[in-house]
């Protein structure tokens, strides 16, 4: 028999992840254009618990709600104004993220826990620098400013803040996989 593209866990899961990553987006923290949020956390955690195409499925349905109206961006702000707008890049480099971190959990199967810790680490950390770069390049883009001017508002002061959420994602995804069977 063949495998459908979506079954009704799928379904269930990609919806539970996406209202989790909701939900991480409206703690915000406004820091001038770029507002401080646990996007990335719950973004982390989605790609770490469901893979690549269930955690890019959900990134992508957390976007397309936002983009016809519904509040789930950081300070509640939803519509094409806010993807269009400065933080865009960074909204769109979820799927980078979902994607890199996906990637890397399924080809480097490990059995030791360290070291399942330590992949999740490292494919959070390159799926964060991808959504830092194409969020940053959208920035200067649309803010017409330099590259200097964006690192400062844009990368410099949430460098330490991602690097916690990335530990403690990892940690999270790892203890959370333990308790929930997700069928590939």
């Amino acid at each position: 028999m063949e495998k459908k593209f979506l079954s009704v866990q799928d379904i269930a899961l990609i919806g539970m992840f996406t209202a989790l990553i909701a939900i991480c987006s409206w703690i915000s923290v406004p820091l001038g254009p770029v507002p401080f949020t646990l996007q990335t956390f719950g973004v982390f955690v989605t790609a770490g618990v469901l893979g690549t195409k269930r955690g890019m499925v959900s990134v992508l349905v957390y976007m397309l709600i936002g983009l016809i109206g519904v509040p789930v961006f950081a300070g509640f702000s939803a519509g094409p104004g806010v993807l269009a707008g400065p933080t865009g890049g960074f909204i769109v480099g979820f799927l980078l993220t979902a994607l890199i971190v996906g990637i890397l959990t399924k080809v480097w199967k490990v059995k030791t826990e360290q070291m399942k810790i330590a992949v999740l680490v490292v494919g959070m950390f390159l799926g964060d620098l991808a959504c830092f770069a194409l969020g940053t390049v959208w920035f200067i883009v649309v803010m017409k400013c330099s590259l200097a001017q964006a690192l400062i508002w844009c990368v410099v002061p949430y460098i330490i803040p991602d690097l916690i959420k990335i530990g403690f994602a990892a940690v999270f995804v790892n203890r959370l996989k333990k308790y929930i069977k997700i069928f590939a």
